[in-house]
């Protein structure tokens, strides 16, 4: 079967799509297809499949799978991009609402290609962790943004091994079973922005951006009085994003991410 699909990056965090909303993909097959199409030796290529999928209630639905084929239940890059990838197609108007598993989402296309999504509120956020892992201690804050992160302060965010460091974190039993996402984080507080470095779960290493990684790094950057909002971010990729949020006593709301998302090409594969 030939399947129209298309390719986005998302301040380089970069995804396959597909429009399902015919259902010409079952289910069943989401996790084999993810881990087929996203491999970058023999296929097209990403760091995850997102399918769009219809909604009784809202614009459409996302569903998102890493490129190890594992489900998560909500990608802000991933988000961005199908908002991107949904109005490209005529699906949705320049503001929009669709459904994930983590929650609603309202999405904005605003003018250079950068995409606006008003995100929920973090839940689980648990501050100064202190944890051994990969040979060194690290004092964790953690926090999910719609899946788990960790995030780790650092003097020098270009020096970090952060395969190392961030798989050993990522397994650790302090976040067991389900591990979590590894930030590493350097501030340059007097332009109240963070350089941010990622080992994504599901991905198992480095990605040049992470949408809700980006967002919680923002939100605990906040809490530790190290930036205030809206928190200017720049990704791995080189790409600048920006955290807006509202802290009433330690309680965070109303976030916001802005970033670019970019339709790469288009084409058409066999499954």
């Amino acid at each position: 079967m030939n399947v129209n699909f298309s390719k986005l990056t998302a301040a380089g965090n970069d995804f396959i799509l597909i429009d399902n909303r015919k259902n010409i993909i079952a289910e069943k097959d989401y996790q084999t297809l993810a881990k087929k199409l996203c491999d970058r030796k023999y296929s097209i290529g990403a760091d995850g499949l997102i399918l769009l999928e219809k909604s009784a209630s809202k614009d459409f639905r996302m569903k998102y799978f890493n490129s190890d084929g594992s489900y998560a239940s909500m990608c802000g890059n991933g988000g961005r991009s199908v908002a991107k990838f949904a109005y490209d197609l005529g699906i949705a108007n320049s503001k929009m609402v669709f459904e994930t598993d983590a929650g609603i989402i309202n999405a904005e296309i605003l003018p250079q290609d950068r995409i606006k999504l008003d995100l929920y509120d973090p839940k689980d956020l648990k501050k100064g962790i202190k944890i051994e892992a990969g040979g060194e201690e690290f004092d964790v804050d953690f926090v999910n943004t719609g899946v788990p992160h960790a995030i780790i302060f650092v003097a020098d965010v270009e020096k970090i091994d952060v395969f190392k460091y961030g798989k050993a974190v990522r397994y650790h039993k302090a976040f067991a079973p389900a591990g979590t996402n590894v930030n590493f984080v350097k501030v340059i507080k007097e332009d109240n922005t963070l350089l941010v470095r990622t080992y994504e779960r599901g991905v198992e290493g480095e990605t040049l951006a992470c949408g809700t990684g980006i967002t919680a790094s923002g939100i605990i950057s906040v809490l530790r009085g190290f930036a205030r909002s809206p928190v200017n971010i720049i990704a791995r990729g080189g790409d600048r994003l920006s955290v807006s949020l509202k802290n009433s006593n330690d309680r965070i709301s109303d976030v916001v991410l802005e970033g670019p998302a970019l339709i790469v090409f288009k084409g058409v594969i066999e499954i």
